[in-house]
């Protein structure tokens, strides 16, 4: 097998893997917003007055902190998945123009091959 054929495939394999890693990102954020509204819900289910009166580093406050950050963690799967994916698409048609670029050549060689 040519160099350059091992080379297209790699570049074809980098952006499959750069989309599916992005796709599993998103996937994720349905379940991570399942969780976040059920710990959401179960938080603030209960009195304002049992909340405060939660003391420090209880498990209630814990469940508080989680809750601030789940937010940002949602945020960063939605956005880096979305990027990821573009850069597989990017990837992909960076070799798609690769290839464009050398078909010229390619057929530039093999007509001066059977000339002579």
């Amino acid at each position: 097998m040519k160099p350059i054929m091992i080379l297209m495939m790699l570049i074809m394999l980098f952006s499959l893997v750069f989309a599916v890693w992005g796709i599993q990102m998103h996937a994720q954020v349905r379940s991570q917003e399942a969780e976040f509204h059920g710990l959401n819900a179960e938080y603030w289910a209960l009195s304002k007055a049992e909340r405060e009166a939660a003391p420090t580093g209880s498990e209630l406050n814990q469940q508080l902190v989680e809750i601030q950050n789940f937010p940002s963690e949602l945020l960063r799967l939605k956005l880096v998945g979305v990027g990821k994916i573009l850069t597989g698409i990017y990837v992909l048609l960076f070799g798609i123009l690769i290839a464009l670029i050398m078909m010229p050549m390619r057929l530039a060689q093999f007509m001066k091959s059977n000339k002579k």
